[in-house]
C-alpha cells in the first residue's frame, strides 16, 4: 500500500483538460500513475537465448521470460541496458511487449515479402527481420530522413539488414513493390528512364548522391508526396544489387498489386502517442500547454486521423490478395482507433477485420469494436497500443 501511494505520489499531477480529454474517450486515469510498476521489455537475439545468465550478470537483474511472447523477457523500469556489452554487440534490443504482439499478430513466415510503412525507429522492422531469418524481405518506409538513419543503424549493429531496403518516402503514397516479384511482372509505368545498375551497398556515396540527399535535408526532414522515394539502404539480398533505377521505381497498376504485392504490411501509424505513458510524462518537463497543442487541439487530431485513414488505405493497397496487414497506434483514443478501422471497412470493400487467434493468450482486453485489441498498463503491464488485423479478397 504504502509503495502504491509512493508511486501515486511521483506521478504527475494531470492537467483538467486532460482529464477531460480521458473521460471523453472513457480512458482511466489511474493508467498514468503505473509508469512506476510497468517494465520494460527487451527481445534476445535468436541463438542468443543459451547467453541469459551472463546478460543478467552484466545488468545486475534477473530477466523474467513473458511466457506469452517468444524471446522477450522484462526487467524492472529502472534498469539501463545500453552500457552492457549484450546490447552493444547486438544480441538484445529494447522493444515493449505490446509492440511486439502487434508484429506478432503478423504471423511472419519464412519467405514472406514485409512492408513497415511507418518503420521508425526501428524495433519493430528488427524484429521482423529477426522473423524472416534467411529468405523473405523487409522493405521499410518512413517519411522522416533522420529518423529512418536512425533505423538503418539499428539494423546494421543487430546484423539483421542483409533482406532489408529502406525508402525515404511519405507513406500515404509509396508505391514500389516486393523485389521478388519486378522480374515476373511488366509494369503500367516506367517512373525513370536512367539505366544506373545498383552495385553493393556502402555507406559511402557518390559526390551526387551526397550533394542530392543534403539539398533534401536542407529543405527539411520531411519527405514530400511529390518526391521520388530515396533509398538510403539495401542489404545484398535484398534484391536490389543488380538492378537498373529505372526497375527498382517501376510502377504497378492496382490489379497488378494484387498477385505481386506484400504478403505482410505493418501499419503503425502516427499518432497523439497518449498510450505511452512515459511519453505523456514528458509534458510535465516539457509543458502542459506542449500537451494541449501536440494531443489535445481539435484541429490536429483531425489531420492525424485523415493522415491514418491515408496510411491504411495505401498500406492496404500494396497488400497482395491473401496478405494480411495490421494496423496498430500508440494512441488509446477511439477517434484514431476504432473510428479509422470502421471508415476504413466501409471504403474498401476486399478488406476483412479478422480476429487475431494468438490473442487468446495475451493480457490484453477488446477494444470497441470486436477483434480489435487494446493493452494498457493496468491490464497488460505493456504500454498502451490498440491493435486491428485484415485480410484483402481479390474481387
Amino acid at each position: 500500500m504504502e509503495e502504491e501511494e509512493a508511486a501515486a505520489s511521483n506521478s504527475p499531477a494531470l492537467p483538467e483538460a486532460f482529464l477531460d480529454f480521458l473521460k471523453h474517450n472513457g480512458l482511466d486515469p489511474s493508467i498514468y500513475t503505473a509508469t512506476h510498476s510497468t517494465p520494460r521489455y527487451i527481445r534476445v537475439k535468436p541463438g542468443c537465448e543459451d547467453q541469459i545468465e551472463s546478460i543478467e550478470g552484466e545488468i545486475k537483474c534477473k530477466l523474467e521470460r513473458v511466457e506469452w511472447l517468444p524471446g522477450f523477457y522484462s526487467l524492472p523500469p529502472d534498469v539501463h541496458i545500453a552500457n552492457s556489452n549484450a546490447y552493444r554487440e547486438g544480441k538484445i534490443y529494447g522493444i515493449d511487449a505490446a509492440s511486439g504482439a502487434a508484429v506478432s499478430a503478423l504471423d511472419v513466415s519464412a519467405g514472406d515479402h514485409v512492408l513497415d510503412l511507418c518503420a521508425a525507429p526501428g524495433a519493430k522492422l528488427c524484429l521482423i527481420s529477426d522473423l524472416l531469418d534467411d529468405s523473405g524481405s523487409v522493405t521499410g518506409v518512413d517519411v522522416s530522413r533522420h529518423r529512418l538513419a536512425a533505423c538503418r543503424t539499428m539494423l546494421q549493429k543487430y546484423a539483421l539488414g542483409s533482406r532489408c531496403r529502406l525508402f525515404v518516402a511519405d507513406g500515404t503514397t509509396f508505391s514500389i513493390i516486393p523485389m521478388s516479384n519486378h522480374a515476373d511482372s511488366k509494369s503500367c509505368e516506367s517512373g525513370l528512364e536512367e539505366n544506373v545498375t545498383f552495385k553493393e551497398w556502402t555507406s559511402r556515396r557518390p559526390w551526387k548522391e551526397r550533394k542530392q540527399a543534403a539539398r533534401i535535408r536542407k529543405g527539411g526532414a520531411v519527405h514530400s508526396g511529390t518526391q521520388q522515394p530515396e533509398l538510403i539502404y539495401y542489404g545484398c539480398q535484398s534484391g536490389v544489387v543488380g538492378l537498373k533505377k529505372s526497375e527498382l521505381y517501376q510502377t504497378f497498376c492496382d490489379s497488378q498489386i494484387l498477385s505481386c504485392g506484400y504478403d505482410k504490411v505493418l501499419v503503425d501509424a502516427e499518432c497523439t502517442h497518449d498510450g505511452s505513458i512515459k511519453h505523456v510524462q514528458k509534458f510535465e518537463h516539457w509543458g502542459w500547454d506542449t500537451l494541449q497543442r501536440r494531443v489535445l487541439d481539435a484541429e490536429r487530431g483531425d489531420s492525424l486521423t485523415a493522415l491514418q485513414l491515408k496510411l491504411l488505405t495505401n498500406g492496404f493497397r500494396l497488400l497482395k490478395a491473401g496478405g494480411l496487414l495490421v494496423y496498430s497506434t500508440c494512441s488509446l483514443t477511439v477517434a484514431q482507433n476504432e473510428d479509422v478501422v470502421k471508415q476504413f471497412l466501409e471504403e474498401n470493400y476486399s478488406a476483412e477485420l479478422l480476429a487475431i487467434d494468438a490473442a487468446e493468450n495475451w493480457p490484453c482486453k477488446s477494444g470497441r469494436m470486436p477483434k480489435t485489441l487494446r493493452f494498457d498498463p493496468l491490464t497488460s503491464n505493456t504500454s498502451g497500443l490498440f491493435v486491428a488485423k485484415f485480410t484483402k479478397f481479390a474481387i
